[in-house]
């Protein structure tokens, strides 16, 4: 009988193993060669890596991505809030979490294009709302200080969206008998939230904070839609400099473009290791 889960696991493990754990291993490999994706690989050892080091882009997007990982952590926040907002039984509820909840299964490009407009300094609804407020025009896609930070707001509206459907679902699931324990002892307010309700949130918790700051390290598709990298290289992130660098016209260097790409993959590496670590302490603490 022990025999039995194994051969259900089988053909997966292997199919993960030819598609995912082999194409990693095989990225890696080509990052110590210089090479066009066409001709001979000339062994270069550590060469794309020392690079890397003294590359002024490489530096841009590696610091665009952290901007990108503390942005993204306020969809955290901004979802729970949210949640809270709509966890309530009256009419019409139902269709206003279906409004906020919409930005998430519409298309990323979409919401790019859409973000496009707004920040336009010609025509868009900012410039309309500046006016009205007094202020000057402001193009934000065009600004190398506030480029990317225009992005990671684009990126935060289906990503709020997301967090807070885990957290209405985890509201719904929360324990009613220690709920009206704690309203019987007098908590109410923040006392509740924090005393009461988040510890139940803890699940949900774990699952945005994962999903969120993966999420941030792989931003890829509002970037490219958005600006293209631009003003001046100033709003790529690691994703799309190995993009630039591997596979577009400005670059064709696939050994340089997979050093990149096992950059990027060690900082996720290291994120899902402390995750399993964290995992691994909490269900010894529960046993």
């Amino acid at each position: 009988m022990a025999l039995v889960p194994w051969l259900f696991l089988t053909p997966a493990m292997l199919m993960f193993m030819v598609y995912v754990i082999a194409p990693i291993f095989e990225s890696i490999a080509i990052s110590f060669y210089d090479w066009d994706g066409l001709g001979t690989p000339k062994f270069i050892g550590l060469g794309n890596y020392i690079e890397l080091m003294g590359d002024p882009d490489f530096m841009v997007s590696l610091k665009n991505n952290v901007i990108w990982f503390f942005g993204f952590l306020l969809s955290i926040p901004m979802g729970l809030g949210l949640a809270l907002l709509l966890n309530q039984q009256v009419f019409g509820i139902r269709l206003a979490k279906s409004l906020f909840f919409f930005p998430f299964v519409i298309s990323q490009v979409v919401i790019g294009l859409v973000f496009s407009w707004f920040y336009d300094p010609t025509n868009g609804l900012l410039l309309h709302v500046m006016a009205a407020l007094g202020m000057d025009p402001v193009a934000i896609l065009s600004d190398d200080r506030l480029v990317t930070y225009g992005i990671v707001v684009a990126g935060l509206y289906p990503q709020t969206a997301y967090c807070m459907i885990l957290y209405l679902t985890g509201l719904n699931n929360l324990r009613p008998d220690l709920i009206e324990a704690a309203r019987l002892e007098g908590a109410k307010g923040w006392t509740m939230l924090f005393k009461i309700v988040l510890p139940q949130l803890r699940p949900a918790t774990f699952i945005a904070v994962v999903v969120t700051i993966i999420g941030s390290l792989r931003s890829f598709d509002m970037i490219s839609i958005m600006t293209q990298g631009g003003p001046y290289g100033q709003s790529r992130v690691l994703a799309y400099y190995m993009y630039e660098k591997a596979l577009s016209e400005y670059g064709y260097r696939m050994g340089y473009g997979t050093a990149i790409a096992t950059v990027l993959f060690l900082l996720m590496l290291v994120y899902i290791i402390f995750v399993l670590y964290r995992v691994y302490k909490q269900e010894q603490e529960t046993d």
